[in-house]
């Protein structure tokens, strides 16, 4: 980013904060006439007001086909999430949400705020689904097919080891990669990524939010959601929630190291897989939330405020990450940056 050393210093710059406020204006006048793609876009701000912000600079075809991609994967994790919703009336949506996109009129009332209007009008979501090409809509279905039979498979499954760890992981997150993979090769403007680097792209982001939601999860009502692999915490406290109390807060911090430890095993595929990446917007699309990533956890590395908030980058810093990740000179001047920062810490 030249070096992100000046990001550092300076992480409430005004300059990128006014250049994200003014694109994210842009983005919003952006938004399509048509009533369903209407829907799509305004629900795609107000669940992910930042992705919708990166995905702009892609082609209209690709970022059509990206922002319903994300919208359907983000309702079968709304379903996921609920824990209110039996086990055995979430499984079979589950394993059954890649036939229901094609379905015009089907919804299911679930989740919360953005998340249940989502749900309330999916047959929006489908209606714009459908006007896809059909390679989009064939890579959409076979990535929400997987995912949502992974996810089947772990409502019912504890992760207990670091492989179930690395295996939930793929369902919810190194699926994504695969699919953006073959999204961006259905435009013709990529070549297909091996599984193995897309697969690590996702498990990177997976894993940084799996360690920074360690409270919202924990103290999720009327059930905790816990995705910290047993192998890892149970050397430091006999049970997850544990975590959270005062008493243990010198074996969170080091288990919570372990955590940031183990997901840094991915780095190397993901500098890998962005390093492949000709095409700028589709590069910058890809880089910036993994900048984010490496950014967030070496925030998380040996804070005990993991435990007692949310823990995440500055508005500041995230500005000038946006704004500042153009080249894959950037992205390794602050992959480096941050992992002196995260070594300082050690």
């Amino acid at each position: 980013m030249g070096s992100l050393g000046a990001i550092l210093k300076h992480p409430d710059d005004l300059y990128p904060l006014l250049k994200l406020k003014m694109a994210a204006r842009h983005a919003e006048k952006q938004i399509p006439s048509e009533p369903h793609w209407a829907f799509c876009y305004s629900m795609l701000h107000r669940v992910s007001r930042s992705f919708a912000l990166v995905i702009q600079q892609l082609g209209t075809e690709l970022r059509n086909a990206v922002c319903i991609f994300y919208l359907i994967l983000r309702a079968l994790d709304t379903v996921e999430d609920d824990t209110s919703i039996p086990t055995e009336v979430k499984v079979p949506i589950l394993i059954a949400f890649h036939r229901h996109i094609y379905d015009r009129n089907w919804h299911f009332s679930c989740g919360t705020k953005d998340y249940k209007v989502l749900m309330d009008q999916f047959h929006v979501v489908s209606t714009a689904f459908l006007e896809l090409g059909k390679g989009y809509q064939e890579a959409i279905e076979d990535i929400t097919k997987r995912m949502g039979a992974g996810m089947a498979k772990f409502i019912c499954k504890e992760v207990e080891t670091i492989d179930d760890y690395d295996e939930y992981c793929h369902y919810v997150a190194g699926l994504v990669g695969l699919g953006l993979s073959k999204l961006f090769n259905a435009s013709e403007s990529e070549d297909l990524a091996s599984d193995s680097l897309s697969n690590s792209t996702g498990l990177f982001l997976q894993k940084t939010n799996i360690i920074r939601d360690y409270l919202e999860d924990i103290n999720e009502i009327p059930k905790s959601r816990m995705f910290w692999p047993r192998e890892i915490w149970s050397k430091y406290v006999n049970k997850l929630e544990d975590l959270k109390y005062e008493e243990n807060s010198v074996e969170a911090v080091q288990c919570l190291n372990e955590m940031v430890t183990n997901s840094l095993i991915h780095v190397d595929d993901c500098l890998k897989y962005m390093s492949a990446l000709p095409e700028p917007a589709i590069f910058r699309f890809c880089a910036i939330p993994q900048v984010m990533a490496i950014g967030t956890l070496a925030m998380c590395y040996n804070n005990i405020n993991v435990f007692r908030g949310v823990v995440k980058m500055r508005r500041g810093l995230t500005a000038q990450v946006i704004h500042r990740t153009k080249t894959m000179a950037d992205v390794y001047g602050a992959f480096f940056d941050f992992s002196c920062m995260l070594k300082s810490k050690v």
